[in-house]
């Protein structure tokens, strides 16, 4: 991915395009301007987009501190096509009850069975070696995207 200048604000094609995709390159930025990307999952819900991660995340870290973000269509590896629309956007770290029964459903809806088997996969490491895991939400708009993100 390039830098956050170097996005265009999200088209509504694109943002139709982005949430109907099995697998997105979200790119969080460093103290320093490089960014980080990772694949996820993703979903639309309402006006904004939605993907689910664990608190202890990098990204959560770095969207903590910058809520700038590049999305891009990608494969499940994380693998970018020459070409690809590469989308600015804001994200919010939340995890409110409410926030995480409406991104859990949007999630659930469009990936089915896959998603459901992932989060009890998930559930059933987290006890055996006992750790709390927590999720939370990033709930993506395009709403602020031409602001800097920064707090």
């Amino acid at each position: 991915m390039t830098a956050y200048e170097d996005a265009s604000p999200a088209s509504d094609a694109d943002w139709t395009r982005l949430g109907a995709e099995s697998f997105v390159s979200l790119g969080t930025f460093r103290k320093n301007g490089e960014v980080v990307s990772t694949p996820v999952w993703i979903a639309p819900d309402g006006a904004a987009l939605v993907v689910t991660t664990e608190r202890s995340t990098g990204k959560v870290k770095r969207l903590r501190r910058n809520a700038r973000v590049v999305l891009q269509p990608c494969s499940r590896m994380g693998k970018v096509e020459p070409g690809a629309p590469l989308v600015k956007a804001v994200a919010v770290v939340t995890d409110t009850a409410a926030a995480e029964r409406s991104a859990t459903d949007a999630l659930g809806k469009k990936y089915g069975f896959q998603f459901r088997a992932f989060l009890t996969v998930e559930r059933f490491v987290r006890r055996l070696q006992r750790r709390p895991g927590e999720r939370v939400i990033l709930r993506i708009t395009r709403r602020g995207a031409g602001d800097d993100g920064a707090d």
